[in-house]
């Protein structure tokens, strides 16, 4: 499995960032190779100032050795092992996060991940992890639905109970606590899935990365050069900053990251190249900026909305 894995994200990546360097026409990932002292490494693709993105990244990693105490109780995945089981890991992701420059194309970010305890041998000691999630700073219905069904057809061909299920989870799971409000309008998450067989769910996490192309690209090639005003610029900006706060404060993959001693750059890759925060700012009522906050304090059931409307 970690064979497999291994070979699945890395493949994955390679298209990933094969659509996303057409898609912008002039931008070109920039790749680096690193090695982790402790064991393992991976490969980071980072692309910048490009005509579409301001700033996109996708990297892969495949790492081991031995979690701290902290980090055992800072995870998501694998709770329920005895306290004395071994601390020994290994881990394989794939992590991206795409920040259109236009403020009609939404942010989307997507990552899966395979984690072992020990050898992996004992029930309870591997799991896998991931999802995707879109955040737009204009609301447009029909563009949250296409993504959000695209997952749903990903997660059906696995188990039509997982979209319900994920769904909710991301949505209670991009939460800015201290701000009450969510990160975006949401899409899929999932943590510790460990009920089918290592095969049977790489399959899904497979199918659910390579559905991040159908699901996102159609979105960018209608708004990536929608025109656009110096008001809806700001208030870009303005959503970046949330984004940079949930991911600082919230995120597990980001402290975990931090807390292992992971390569500071590629933890930080998702970050945007620019955000902007104002001292208690509110948009006015009434307004397409207040639309979208409407929906990230209350999540919509997007595919069972009704007809699309553009606001």
């Amino acid at each position: 499995m970690r064979t497999a894995m291994s070979e699945m994200i890395q493949a994955a990546q390679d298209a990933l960032t094969t659509s996303i360097e057409q898609l912008d026409g002039r931008g070109r990932f920039h790749e680096d190779h690193w090695t982790r002292p402790e064991g393992g490494g991976g490969r980071s693709r980072v692309l910048q100032d490009g005509a579409v993105f301001e700033k996109a990244g996708c990297g892969v990693s495949m790492v081991h050795g031995e979690l701290s105490k902290e980090a055992v109780a800072q995870m998501g995945g694998g709770q329920g092992l005895p306290a004395d089981f071994p601390r020994t890991f290994f881990a394989a992701g794939i992590s991206l996060v795409f920040h259109p420059r236009n403020p009609h194309a939404p942010t989307m970010h997507a990552n899966v991940r395979y984690f072992e305890r020990g050898d992996g041998s004992v029930p309870g000691s591997w799991w896998f992890g991931g999802g995707a999630d879109l955040t737009p700073s204009y609301l447009y219905d029909e563009d949250v639905i296409h993504f959000h069904r695209t997952l749903q057809q990903a997660c059906d061909r696995a188990d039509p109970s997982f979209y319900g299920r994920y769904k909710k989870w991301c949505d209670d799971y991009f939460f800015i606590k201290h701000r009450e409000e969510r990160r975006g309008v949401g899409g899929i998450f999932f943590d510790d899935l460990r009920d089918r067989t290592p095969t049977q769910l790489l399959s899904f996490v497979k199918d659910m990365i390579h559905s991040v192309i159908p699901a996102y690209v159609p979105i960018i090639e209608k708004r990536g050069n929608q025109a656009y005003s110096d008001l809806e610029k700001n208030w870009q900006q303005i959503r970046r900053g949330r984004y940079v706060e949930f991911n600082l404060v919230y995120d597990r993959g980001t402290v975990f990251g931090l807390k292992t001693g992971g390569r500071t750059e590629s933890i930080l890759m998702s970050l945007p190249l620019t955000a902007r925060w104002e001292y208690d700012h509110h948009p006015a009522v009434g307004s397409p900026e207040a639309a979208l906050l409407a929906v990230l304090h209350t999540p919509r059931d997007w595919l069972c909305s009704e007809t699309p409307r553009a606001s």
